[in-house]
């Protein structure tokens, strides 16, 4: 209770707050940022804007429709305005972030410069406490946004009343929690099905989450999906599914950001399958994301060999050329060279 009052006190004495969250935002960390804005603007009458580093992906600008104009600014689109909101804030606070440096450079060096209390939100393994004010960190948890859900449902003005919370940051939970869970299939603890129990009778709707997120896709998200799992996706002899989205086959099917959500998921329903690899190629690097099966550490794996880390089945990182590799054509020996050094096959 001692955090949740140094919390209350934090937001008694702040007016004008900036929410961040991490690179290529997710569900959780979209979901959490509108809800914590939305907490802050409407139940304690604050400035509060979300900022991403880049563009939230289209499949999920549907969480913040319901939010004021300008109350998500991306850094990448409007640096100086983000640059200034930074500047001006008397209070931040980094959400599924374990670090500003998962932000961008630019964030970063904004947001350790900044002389306002910091507090950090997150369920992800090692945080950098000593750069924050005030931290909530759990790893046990299903994500970022049931671990904020707990927090407002405790703050004095809210004690427990969900209906003291507005309806729109309800919903970004909900739909947060379940991106986090991939639809309640991995992460899921007691806690997790309370949290949704809980969030149905107090009026969201859970349906309509469902069909925005996994109806309303562009037709090429389904044909690169076909594509990738038909004539990309390879097996090796240690049990390692991995999938190579390069700049060809991004420019082939018009890729855009956030349509590959869940792909990883996906090669984990075979059998054989021990861990999951995605690389996505990107400016100088590919953003790699791993998954793997109980008893597989993906978190150790992204750590080694590709600069990252994460939960323990689920991680993500990063494979730079030519730093690790020659060029992006020398991914596919790296990972078969990379699994055999790690399951010893």
């Amino acid at each position: 209770m001692d955090k949740i009052n140094q919390l209350d006190s934090l937001l008694c004495g702040a007016g004008r707050v900036s929410v961040t969250v991490h690179t290529h935002p997710d569900g959780d960390a979209i979901g959490s940022g509108l809800a914590l804005t939305g907490y802050l603007k409407e139940c304690r009458g604050l400035d509060a804007v979300l900022i991403v580093p880049d563009e939230v992906p289209e499949s999920l600008r549907f969480i913040g429709r319901d939010s004021a104009e300008g109350e998500i600014m991306a850094f990448s689109q409007s640096p100086t305005l983000a640059t200034e909101r930074i500047k001006t804030s008397d209070l931040l606070f980094c959400l599924d972030c374990a670090s500003f440096s998962r932000t961008c450079p630019e964030m970063e060096a904004e947001l350790k410069d900044s002389k306002a209390p910091k507090v950090l939100v997150d369920h992800h393994l090692d945080p950098d406490i000593e750069a924050f004010d005030l931290v909530f960190s759990q790893a046990v948890v299903s994500s970022t946004c049931e671990l904020l859900y707990r927090i407002l449902k405790s703050l004095p003005d809210v004690g427990g009343d969900l209906a003291k919370i507005p309806m729109r940051s309800l919903e970004a939970l909900l739909t947060g929690m379940t991106t986090d869970t991939n639809n309640f299939s991995n992460s899921v603890f007691p806690g997790t099905l309370e949290m949704a129990s809980e969030l149905i009778a107090a009026g969201v709707d859970r349906d309509r989450i469902l069909s925005d997120l996994y109806n309303q896709y562009r037709e090429n998200r389904l044909r690169l999906m076909g594509f990738l799992l038909q004539e990309n996706m390879e097996i090796t002899p240690s049990g390692v599914a991995m999938m190579i989205l390069d700049k060809e086959t991004q420019d082939r099917f018009d890729f855009r950001q956030g349509e590959t959500e869940g792909f990883v998921n996906i090669p984990l329903a075979v059998s054989k399958v021990k861990m999951s690899v995605f690389l996505t190629e990107e400016e100088g690097k590919f953003r790699v994301s791993v998954r793997s099966k109980r008893g597989v550490s993906a978190n150790q794996f992204a750590s080694k060999y590709f600069h990252g880390g994460g939960h323990e089945m689920a991680s993500g990182g990063k494979l730079f050329f030519p730093q690790d590799i020659p060029s992006p054509s020398d991914a596919k020996a790296y990972i078969l060279n990379v699994t055999k050094d790690y399951f010893g096959i």
